[in-house]
């Protein structure tokens, strides 16, 4: 199948289904398995893909690249993964936001290293990424702040946080977004005792040395920055660590940004360099770089 057809695929199943689907889980067995048969379809095309393409003989930085791309023109939708009832695991591989994804792009590009694998191995690493320690027990167990998710994935060995390492600076400022503003999270407002839990992580997140590479320095540092990287953009807004996330490409020398953009309303590589990006934003302040671990 060619990566047209894998698009049209996509965008075919999104005019149908508006929703994330729910993934079930068999007691006996502990085997997750899709419960939609669209996400499973575009599932299984992207396995055949893979084979078709020899993904499994690719370095890592390239095979996340080529992952990417095959979610290229996907729409863009914000707050699937919020279900109703206690929290599940969701996947939905045929409307992404910034953070699905990246997400369902790591994932994929883990499990193509192996020429043998299931659906059972995507949900199972998707779980283990999105959540605390890989486990579901409430709300609060999603990694909602990104600089959290990255912490959490370094402690995983998923990822490395090399933002010192490339020219990083002091990220100084206090992560407290969520709990100063309950009224924005539907979860916390049916439940107000999981603010509590909310201000622990924040209190920790507080308490680690975070760093950042400030946007008028973004450029100097872009041949530090690999193919397949993810970049977290950090942000102006009170309270708040990263704003939107995305993919490191490099095109023509300079580095751009594939991401799923509200913008666009799809997945893209933007136009212009990730340098400019920033500086024409007033909410944005410079990034976070993690690498996946090959």
């Amino acid at each position: 199948m060619k990566l047209l057809s894998l698009q049209l695929l996509i965008l075919l199943f999104a005019l149908v289904a508006c929703k994330g689907r729910v993934v079930q889980q068999n007691e006996d067995s502990k085997v997750v398995q899709f419960t939609d048969t669209l996400d499973q379809s575009i599932f299984n095309s992207i396995k055949d893909l893979a084979r078709e393409n020899s993904f499994s003989q690719l370095e890592n930085a390239d095979r996340i690249l080529e992952v990417g791309k095959l979610f290229l023109q996907t729409p863009y939708v914000g707050g699937t993964l919020e279900a109703e009832g206690g929290e599940k695991l969701v996947v939905n591989l045929r409307e992404l936001d910034c953070t699905t994804y990246l997400e369902n792009v790591v994932v994929l590009s883990s499990i193509l290293k192996q020429n043998k694998f299931s659906e059972n191995d995507f949900l199972k690493k998707l779980k283990e990424l999105r959540y605390r320690k890989g486990e579901i027990k409430d709300y609060t167990s999603r990694l909602h702040y990104f600089s959290d998710w990255i912490y959490e994935n370094e402690q995983k060995g998923i990822v490395k946080n090399v933002t010192s390492e490339i020219g990083g600076i002091e990220y100084k400022k206090e992560i407290n977004f969520m709990s100063k503003h309950v009224d924005s999270y539907s979860a916390l407002k049916a439940d107000s005792s999981l603010i509590v839990s909310i201000q622990d992580t924040e209190n920790a997140i507080n308490g680690r040395d975070l760093f950042y590479i400030p946007e008028d320095n973004v450029q100097n540092v872009e041949d530090k920055i690999h193919n397949g990287d993810l970049i977290a953009i950090t942000t102006k807004i009170k309270g708040l660590d990263i704003s939107h996330v995305g993919i490191a490409i490099h095109v023509n020398d300079r580095l751009h940004l594939m991401h799923a953009s509200s913008l666009a309303k799809e997945v893209v590589i933007s136009d212009i360099p990730l340098a400019d990006m920033l500086k024409e934003s007033k909410l944005q302040s410079g990034i976070m770089v993690a690498r996946v671990v090959g």
